[in-house]
């Protein structure tokens, strides 16, 4: 039983350890998360979010540190944001490919190590974004430059900071640091927005909470089937005879996720949607030709309409193109060959990569629209429900991480419980 396993959990030291250290770094970020940068208006502030609809989505992946102003307001956005371009430019460049794939433990920390370094010059982009932005609406009061350079120098360090402490996470073994951060700041953000539904209840709106339940169900179950479907496909072992045993012949199954790129989609749109108005509002001052160009922009992000077709198109295309660069047929095909292993029907080697590149791009588009469905639709339960704070409460992108950050944090710890049982034994 569940509860069996949390307490044998706890009766092992080295893992006990783990978790709680895990804890305590959640609740560095929530304090953190709560330390606001000086000269914060908190009326415009609010009025702010509640006109710009694309931050406050933003927002959630915070945990709030943005609507708040906090030092660490960018979040992991400048890592996860330099990831994806580094992503991006390992299809321009071969050898930024050869180093990725073929690389193998060195490469990838080599690779790692870029991403580091890109995340700055991006956060203080970023920070200097955010200001701006913040300061021509009046959130902020207006700052000196050595105010301003104080403040960027803070926010990218808040935001180097918690790149670091999601490594650290990720080194005790039992779960993606980035991911489990992001998980906690959804997490702290619950019981606000059901404050929020609380405080502005009336009986009028018992049908609003009737479909916001419902709504919450059937997104639940949604995300949680999705998560875990998989494609089976029989992958059969010959008989190797080795002195006096026999080994393989036996038959088993290799499982092709429905969506094999998880919530990193959605993440990655986010991160780049960002951009384009950002870049706007600072160039929004501008006269001529770039003024003119910054103010369409910034109308066009705006526009509800369109923002929610490019959020669905980026997050299928991301789809795609992160289990393109996670997922290797060629790879997975050439490990059956190694281990004698072989699909009934396909020969080994190239013609297996082959099948398995075709099933992958058969069940791929499911999990693509599903993922696109996904991220459109807190603005569906808004504008069914009428009730903002359902947006955020429930919005199918904080379920999805919440799922899957709980379905990938228990295997990771199921797995610690059978080694040990193993060594046991």
């Amino acid at each position: 039983m569940w509860y069996q396993n949390i307490i044998q959990i706890f009766k092992i030291k080295d893992l006990r350890n783990k978790i709680l250290f895990v804890l305590f770094i959640f609740a560095v970020f929530r304090i953190l998360a709560n330390i606001p940068i000086p000269g914060v208006n908190i009326e415009n502030l609010r009025a702010f979010f509640q006109q710009f609809q694309m931050l406050g989505i933003l927002n959630i992946f915070t945990g709030g540190a943005l609507e708040r102003l906090s030092i660490v307001m960018l979040g992991l956005g400048p890592y996860i944001t330099a990831t994806v371009i580094l992503q991006l430019l390992t299809m321009i460049f071969p050898q930024l490919e050869e180093l990725y794939r073929e690389g193998g433990e060195e490469g990838r920390a080599k690779f790692e190590q870029y991403g580091r370094i890109l995340t700055v010059p991006l956060a203080i982009l970023q920070a200097f974004g955010m200001l701006t932005l913040f300061s021509r609406q009046g959130v902020i009061g207006a700052l000196s430059p050595l105010t301003q350079i104080s403040a960027i120098l803070t926010i990218t360090g808040g935001s180097l900071f918690l790149m670091w402490l999601g490594e650290l996470i990720s080194e005790k073994g039992i779960g993606n640091g980035v991911s489990l951060l992001i998980f906690a700041g959804i997490i702290a953000d619950f019981p606000r927005n059901i404050g929020q539904m609380i405080a502005t209840y009336e009986p009028s709106m018992i049908p609003s909470y009737l479909g916001f339940f419902g709504m919450a169900l059937i997104i639940l179950a949604g995300v949680t089937l999705v998560n875990e479907a998989r494609r089976n496909i029989p992958v059969s072992y010959a008989k190797r005879v080795r002195g006096t045993r026999v080994y393989g012949g036996v038959s088993t199954y290799l499982p092709l996720n429905i969506n094999p790129a998880g919530v990193m989609p959605i993440i990655f749109a986010l991160s780049i949607l960002t951009f384009p108005p950002m870049i706007a509002n600072f160039l929004g001052a501008s006269s001529g030709f770039l003024g003119k160009a910054a103010h369409y922009v910034s109308n066009l992000f705006n526009n509800p309409l369109i923002y929610g077709i490019l959020y669905f198109i980026l997050v299928f295309l991301f789809t795609f193109f992160y289990t393109m660069i996670t997922f290797e047929p060629k790879s997975i095909s050439e490990n059956l060959q190694k281990m004698g292993g072989f699909i009934p029907g396909i020969r080994p080697g190239e013609s297996t990569a082959k099948f398995l590149a075709y099933v992958l791009n058969r069940i791929l588009p499911i999990g693509a629209l599903f993922l696109g469905f996904i991220a459109l639709a807190p603005s569906i339960i808004q504008g069914v429900t009428k009730v903002a704070a359902f947006r955020f409460l429930v919005g199918g992108t904080s379920l999805l991480i919440i799922v899957s950050v709980v379905l990938e944090t228990m295997e990771a710890i199921r797995a610690q419980l059978e080694m040990r049982e193993y060594e046991t034994f």
